[in-house]
């Protein structure tokens, strides 16, 4: 059996998809925190289990005859470690033959601080749980920037503080396909995986992507991450949230979100998605308005 943990999750959800690819419903757990909005997976015959990070005794349950969990990392930044602690004790107690992590791109080196810190220490406890185990260490996502693209093209600037750092993302399908292909492959256990975009581009680069397509200019405004940070609080986004996406977009400027491996699509097998290819997703809906 493979678990799956946030299962209902945007990318617990591709994962999920990727898995019934090759893998019958009755052999997938999806260990979700409600029940209730993994009906859907339920219906497909796909075991449903409870399985809050907040609520140890649950994953027992959730992780019984499981072969194979997948730890997806927990949004909920600031609590990840002692969640994240929860799942690998509740793995091991299971006796899993792989437990695979989903962490951040470089996360022993990454200077994207405040992500960093929480990978970095969730890294530790599996290296010293004894487990089989592979890091899936994910770069950005290509959603990232696509949920402000029609945003841009309004006011016609791009903000950030990344300056002129590579940023080697893909989309959340690339990833899940990733994950998918070490769950339901072999010789994974103890494997670093640095997971990355085959194309790299700069916020400039991407400006300009977004302006070619949709025929508006659109210009990248660079940012203090100071500066960053307050406009990101000015657009509602909470205290928490903005600081950790200037934080990133910092450490983004340094190199965090670079790679040029091409690890992931090796594992994949094929390409993976170009952001311009994303860029024209987001635009579409603009264009139709």
């Amino acid at each position: 059996m493979i678990v799956v943990t946030g299962a209902t999750g945007q990318l617990g959800r591709l994962v999920i998809a990727e898995l019934l690819k090759t893998r019958p419903a009755a052999e997938l757990i999806a260990a979700v925190r409600s029940p209730a909005k993994a009906q859907d997976l339920a219906a497909l015959g796909i075991n449903v289990r409870q399985a809050d990070y907040n609520e140890p005794a649950t994953l027992d349950k959730a992780f019984e005859g499981a072969e194979k969990v997948l730890l997806i990392s927990s949004s909920d930044v600031g609590r990840r470690v002692t969640q994240h602690r929860a799942v690998i004790e509740a793995a091991k107690r299971a006796n899993v033959s792989l437990l695979a992590y989903t962490s951040l791109l470089h996360a022993d080196t990454s200077p994207l601080t405040i992500l960093g810190e929480e990978h970095r220490a969730t890294e530790a406890l599996l290296q010293d749980s004894g487990l089989p185990v592979a890091l899936l260490r994910n770069g950005w996502y290509n959603e990232n920037y696509a949920m402000g693209i029609p945003a841009a093209i309004a006011i016609n600037s791009l903000a950030g503080c990344a300056g002129d750092g590579l940023i080697s993302s893909a989309t959340r399908a690339d990833y899940a396909a990733a994950a998918a292909a070490v769950l339901t492959g072999t010789g994974h256990a103890g494997k670093i995986y640095e997971l990355a975009g085959d194309e790299a581009y700069t916020l400039t680069d991407l400006a300009a992507e977004i302006s070619r397509q949709s025929g508006t200019v659109v210009n990248y405004v660079n940012l203090t991450q100071a500066g960053y940070q307050e406009l990101l609080k000015q657009a509602g986004l909470p205290e928490p949230v903005a600081a950790m996406l200037a934080d990133s977009a910092a450490g983004t400027a340094k190199g965090g979100l670079f790679d040029s491996s091409r690890q992931l699509s090796r594992l994949i097998g094929r390409p993976t998605t170009p952001m311009a290819q994303t860029v024209a997703a987001a635009i579409k809906p603009t264009a139709a308005a």
